[in-house]
């Protein structure tokens, strides 16, 4: 689910891909929400993921019980994992299934290289091996076991990163706030209650009426922000600042002048940490300085 401050930031990607190719504020708009629709498909597809690895390890088992010679301990340890709780309810969700079902993309294909090199990694590793060493796990067991697999090898994983951003360039914007979904996906789940509820990217109408009209007061109003931005900057030219830091400021600026509810310190302070991931170093301090000034110079509370 987005938070404000994740709304905040899709905003300021559209405004500056609207400030290189300005285009009707309608299309703005669409583009907008379908940018986030796109965050909800990377979320199921790496859920997809553990699918996919608990599928090879479906695969494994026929492979070895097709053998003359059957080796236990080559088939135990995988139906240990391929019956882990956390995966089976992911598998079994009802929202899941027909979204996957109308986009077939979202699938992955067994024989995928990242996907079989994770499944490699993942069955030689110290957690899996420690996670098969008892014939039974707790559904906490297995839900630390799950949330251990998704920190090592997706999270962290430059490499799945790298596939991910090749499949969808737009992706790559998206990682932090996908990740912190399946993150949550997997604590919120509790071993009395079966049902699993995936998290919607739009809490409700308020956080999407907030996104439209954060964007439609930021394009429309942005020329005439930009003159209160350069009145005061001192002994600069607006010009002289950088694309991005002027959109963070155009866009906080906006949301000051017409979200008055909102107390300017929070905004000033989502606002600051945006530029901290999104801007250069010292961005922050430049971002801060100004929106303090305008605030004072506005009265505003």
């Amino acid at each position: 689910m987005l938070g404000r401050r994740q709304i905040r930031e899709k905003v300021i990607e559209n405004t500056y891909a609207y400030y290189q190719n300005p285009i009707d504020h309608t299309v703005a708009e669409k583009n907008l929400f379908s940018s986030i629709s796109k965050i909800f498909s990377l979320y199921i597809y790496e859920l997809n993921f553990f699918l996919g690895l608990r599928h090879l390890a479906e695969e494994q088992i026929e492979i070895h019980r097709k053998k003359f010679f059957k080796s236990p301990s080559a088939i135990h340890p995988h139906e240990k994992f391929i019956q882990n709780k956390i995966l089976l309810r992911i598998e079994n969700n009802p929202e899941r299934i027909s979204f996957t079902e109308k986009h077939k993309e979202l699938v992955w294909d067994l024989h995928e290289d990242i996907l079989l090199k994770t499944f490699q990694k993942m069955i030689a590793g110290k957690r899996y091996q420690d996670y098969i060493k008892e014939p039974h796990a707790s559904f906490f067991e297995d839900q630390k076991f799950i949330g251990k697999i998704f920190l090592r090898y997706m999270a962290e994983n430059e490499d799945f990163h790298s596939f991910l951003e090749d499949k969808e360039l737009g992706w790559s914007d998206d990682f932090h706030i996908a990740n912190s979904m399946i993150q949550k996906t997997i604590g919120f789940m509790q071993e009395d209650k079966d049902d699993l509820t995936l998290l919607k990217m739009l809490k409700d109408e308020q956080d999407r009426e907030f996104a439209k009209n954060l964007l439609k007061f930021t394009l429309e109003n942005c020329k005439t922000t930009e003159k209160i931005l350069e009145q005061r900057l001192e002994n600069w030219g607006i010009d002289r600042i950088s694309l991005l830091d002027k959109i963070i400021l155009v866009t906080a600026i906006s949301e000051l002048d017409h979200f008055p509810l909102t107390p300017s310190k929070v905004i000033i302070n989502e606002y600051i940490e945006i530029s901290k991931v999104f801007s250069t170093e010292k961005s922050n301090i430049f971002v801060n300085g100004i929106l303090d000034k305008y605030t004072k110079d506005k009265n505003r509370n």
